[in-house]
């Protein structure tokens, strides 16, 4: 009599190991929509950080509103953009996190002007 012969079983993965593995796919995919993306995504930032420094400024120091106030005048979608003031500079400085800062100067006479771009 012929003894059946056990199939082979794969030993199974640790559930550990799987979300290992999962967390390193979803971060490289990550990475690699963040680097395709990365010029449209710096684009906008500075763009929208240089408007958030140029308004703030006019309202802060043309308008004299609190920085605070001065958020009321952003578009929509501008939630991310911070604010920040120098009041010794007179000075603006609006940040995209992680993306890009763009600052804005009061000078009498001439209004807020920014910063030039550095690119």
């Amino acid at each position: 009599m012929a003894t059946a012969k056990p199939e082979s079983i794969a030993p199974a993965v640790p559930p550990r190991r799987r979300l290992r593995v999962f967390a390193a796919v979803v971060a490289a995919l990550l990475f690699l929509l963040g680097t395709w993306f990365w010029p449209t995504i710096h684009s906008y930032g500075l763009t929208g950080a240089a408007y958030g420094a140029r308004v703030a400024c006019s309202c802060r120091y043309a308008g004299g509103r609190s920085i605070g106030d001065c958020r009321k005048d952003f578009e929509p979608g501008m939630g991310l953009v911070m604010l920040s003031e120098d009041t010794a500079a007179k000075s603006v400085t609006a940040r995209f996190p992680l993306v890009a800062a763009q600052t804005a100067i009061f000078r009498v006479g001439e209004g807020c002007i920014l910063e030039p771009w550095q690119d």
